[in-house]
């Protein structure tokens, strides 16, 4: 799936319930579940943490060195807040959430400047 769009007013909603971010932030984090997904053997419930780092690999696939542009541009500045956007998707039933999942799984896992900028691959071919 390589576009993902809302229809029917559904980002009307999204919008009313969590404004702080783009509408490409949610759409990049369904696609973010999808590309997570594809990984497995077999689709299963993600944690917070898996959803993260699918989160953090498509936008290094995608954008490379402007990862991080890309995601603050659209409000996303810490993985806390690809929890916020899921759970505005789970509250308007657009996903499913585990009893035992919270926005807490999604908080301070990896730090967005590490991760885009200070351990960015410059020369991969440098690396045996």
């Amino acid at each position: 799936m390589s576009e993902l769009a809302f229809r029917d007013g559904v980002m009307d909603r999204i919008r009313v319930r969590e404004p702080r971010f783009d509408e490409r932030a949610f759409l990049f984090v369904l696609s973010a579940l999808e590309y997570a997904q594809a990984r497995q053997v077999e689709r299963r419930h993600l944690s917070g943490r898996e959803l993260a780092e699918a989160c953090r690999d498509l936008a290094l696939q995608r954008y490379g060195v402007l990862s991080r542009l890309v995601l603050e541009h659209w409000g996303v500045t810490a993985t806390e807040h690809f929890g916020d956007i899921v759970f505005a998707l789970v509250d308007l039933g657009l996903l499913l959430a585990q009893p035992t999942d919270s926005r807490e799984d999604f908080v301070d896992l990896f730090d967005f400047a590490a991760v885009f900028d200070r351990n960015y691959p410059w020369n991969a071919s440098a690396v045996a």
